[in-house]
Formats: structure tokens, C-alpha cells, sequence
């Protein structure tokens, strides 16, 4: 059986368990309200990089190396965080995160020449990486303690903040600056981190009766290759993500000759897909597990894939791209809720990083393929690596966290 559908947690029944369920109802809530604002704040920056372009006057080069101090931010982050989660509890790194993120997202707007947005987003995407890593710890411990596989639904709080705040950032851009957008993001999140930290650190982290990464143990070489493995899943997922993203539309206008609001739907389709997904995610690993949930999604996501990039007409596209989304969807969740179960917060960091990097490496490698074959073509790749991410869960099914 996966390992986070028979996990450790104190023994229920035991002394103080007449509380244990509403103070971890209460933990779900804070740490679904910390994932929510990521995605919230993080999309209502990307709304505004048009008009912060304008505002430093940067071209399309600078800007695309200043927006890189996002992902190296992010990358040099997430290899720290784990570290300061196991030193000071992942409970209070999240919030201090979360705070620092609602006041970095306030800086770009004071910019005016790339080279300083780029600097500012480094802090920005220190934030965000700390955030995610410190986050997902947290939701690893309560995995645990609820013995309920509901990661994906962290995860689905995420896409539904994400939408959410792309939607308004798309509702303001005409009336309000950026300065004003990001100041009342700023706010916003400071308020969030404000109620939902206080939850958040008034109720400590579950703890394991048997841990699967004592504190200052290095981990033996097969647990560093199974989150590796975990890691490569991430990767592998993320990297359809950032393909979707970047060249999606492009695929459907320039390739299938759709008109530009169809164009524009692919991604939106793709995104829905993916958080209907991740909301039907801890049904779906109740009923099939975390082996057969990585398989099936790998190769649901691989031929949405397929045939997205390969259909003949727009509209079959669209279908692909939904398919693929869904099949995406929930592997994300569980390859960090594995390396979390098998090394804690330094898996989580491991693995989010690899995946974090795979949403980097995907842009410029369909890019470069496309340069070369075409763009269909390079979109196939996706395909190949959601295969391969099937293929390597099943390989890892009978992983499960070291013992003492």
C-alpha cells in the first residue's frame, strides 16, 4: 500500500485526542488559506508584467533576464528552507514567508530600469520558494496525522487562488496602477498571514510517533535516491506546466489556425481541468492509491498530450489540453507528499526544487525543439515525460520512509 495511505500520527484515543480532530480541521484551514494566497499573489504579479515592462522600459530581453531573479530566488530558497524548517518548525517559516512574500510583491512597482526589478525579484522569489517549501512540510506532518491522502486538495486551493487572482488582476488592470494593485495585494496578504498564521502557530505540528528523518541523521543512499526519484516525477509534471503555459496558445493560433480568444482559452481549459483535478484528488487516492494514481495520471496526461499536439483542428486540441490537465493534476501533490514522508523538509525542498526547475527548463526547451522540427513536435515531449513519470511511480511503489 502507498506509504501516506497508512501513516503514522500519535495513536488516536490516546490522552487529549477528545481535541486532536478540531485542532487539525483547524490546521487544514490555516495551511488551505496559506496555499490559496500563493497562488493568489503570485498570479497577480503576472498580470502586471506588461505594465511593469512599460513602466522600467525594458525590452523583451531584459525583462526575460530580470524575471529570472524570480527562479533563482526561488531555486536558492528552497534548498535553505528545509533546513530552517527542521530548525525552527515549519509552522513558523511558513508564516514568516508569507509575510515577506505580501511585502516583496509590493517592490516591482517601484522599480524603474530592469536591472533593479530584477533585483527585487529576488527577494520576491526567495519568498515564494521559501513559502512553498515550508507549506508543503506542513502539509506533509498533517497528511500524516489525518491519515487521509488530502494533499492534492492543498494543492487545488493553490490553482483556485491562482485563478482567482489572475481573474481580479485582470478586472483592475484598467482602473487601477500597478503600484495600487500590488500595494492592496500587499494588504491583503499581510491580513491573510495575520489570521491564518495565528491559527497556524497556535497549534504546533503534528508529531510522528516514529519519524522517517531524525533530526540530524543524514539520510542513507537509498532514501537520497528515492526523493530523487520523487523529484524527477516533480520535474517531469512541471514541465508540462510551463509548456502549457508559455506555448499553448501560440500552438493552437500559429499551428491551428484558431482565432485569438480560442487561442486563449487553451490554457484557461488546461488550468480548470487541472483544479477540478487536484479537488477530486483525495477521492481518487482513497479509492486508488498513490501508485495507481501517479500511473494512471502519467499516462492520462501523455495522451491528452498526444493528441493536443498532434490533433488536426483547434477544438480536439482543447479537448487534449483538458485531458492532459487532468491527468497532471495530482501527481505534483503526491511525488512532494512522498519525499516529504521519506526525508521531511529537506525531501519536500529536494523535490520541489527539481520540480520547480522542470518548470523552468520546459519554455526554452519547446522553444529550441521547435526552432529545429517543429512545434508539435516539441510538444510531444511533454507526452514522453508524463510517460516517464508514470513509468518511474510504478518503479518507486513499494518506496517507504527508512526505519530506525
Amino acid at each position: 500500500m502507498p506509504l501516506l495511505n497508512k501513516v503514522r500520527t500519535a495513536a488516536p484515543g490516546g490522552p487529549g485526542d477528545t481535541t486532536a480532530a478540531p485542532s487539525l480541521s483547524r490546521l487544514r484551514s490555516a495551511l488551505t488559506l496559506f496555499f490559496a494566497l500563493d497562488g493568489f499573489l503570485f498570479a497577480g504579479w503576472v498580470v502586471r508584467i506588461p505594465a511593469i515592462k512599460q513602466q522600467t522600459g525594458a525590452s523583451a530581453g531584459e525583462l526575460g533576464l530580470a524575471l529570472l531573479g524570480v527562479s533563482a530566488g526561488a531555486v536558492v530558497t528552497m534548498v535553505l528552507t528545509g533546513r530552517l524548517c527542521r530548525r525552527f518548525g515549519s509552522h513558523p517559516v511558513t508564516v514568516a514567508c508569507g509575510a515577506l512574500m505580501a511585502l516583496a510583491i509590493a517592490l516591482p512597482a517601484r522599480t524603474h530600469s530592469a536591472l533593479a526589478l530584477g533585483l527585487v525579484l529576488l527577494v520576491f522569489g526567495a519568498a515564494y520558494g521559501g513559502i512553498n517549501v515550508a507549506m508543503n512540510s506542513a502539509a506533509v506532518d498533517l497528511v500524516a496525522a489525518l491519515r487521509r491522502p488530502v494533499m492534492p486538495s492543498f494543492h487545488a486551493a493553490f490553482s483556485l487562488g491562482g485563478m482567482a487572482g489572475a481573474g481580479a488582476g485582470a478586472l483592475v488592470a484598467s482602473s487601477l496602477s500597478p503600484t495600487a494593485h500590488l500595494l492592496a495585494l500587499t494588504g491583503l496578504g499581510l491580513v491573510v498571514t495575520t489570521l491564518a498564521g495565528r491559527m497556524l502557530l497556535n497549534h504546533p505540528a503534528p508529531v510522528r510517533t516514529r519519524a522517517p528523518h531524525p533530526e540530524g541523521r543524514r539520510l542513507d543512499g537509498r532514501a537520497r535516491r528515492l526523493v530523487l526519484l520523487f523529484g524527477v516525477i516533480a520535474l517531469c509534471t512541471a514541465y508540462g506546466e510551463g509548456a502549457m503555459a508559455d506555448w499553448g496558445a501560440l500552438h493552437l493560433e500559429q499551428d491551428l489556425a484558431a482565432a485569438p480568444g480560442v487561442a486563449a482559452v487553451g490554457y484557461s481549459l488546461f488550468a480548470l481541468a487541472m483544479t477540478a483535478g487536484r479537488l477530486s484528488g483525495t477521492a481518487l487516492l482513497e479509492r486508488l492509491g498513490q501508485t495507481r494514481t501517479l500511473v494512471a495520471g502519467g499516462l492520462t496526461a501523455a495522451a491528452g498530450m498526444l493528441l493536443g499536439a498532434l490533433a488536426p483542428t483547434a477544438w480536439l486540441a482543447l479537448a487534449g489540453f483538458a485531458v492532459m490537465g487532468l491527468g497532471l493534476a495530482n501527481i505534483f501533490p503526491v511525488a512532494i507528499a512522498r519525499a516529504g514522508a521519506l526525508a521531511g523538509p529537506g525531501g519536500v525542498a529536494a523535490a520541489s526544487t527539481l520540480g520547480y526547475g522542470g518548470m523552468l527548463l520546459g519554455p526554452p526547451a519547446i522553444g529550441l525543439l521547435a526552432e529545429w522540427f517543429s512545434l508539435p513536435l516539441a510538444l510531444t515531449t511533454v507526452a514522453v515525460l508524463a510517460a516517464a513519470a508514470a513509468l518511474i511511480g510504478y518503479a518507486a511503489r513499494n518506496a517507504t520512509a527508512p526505519r530506525d
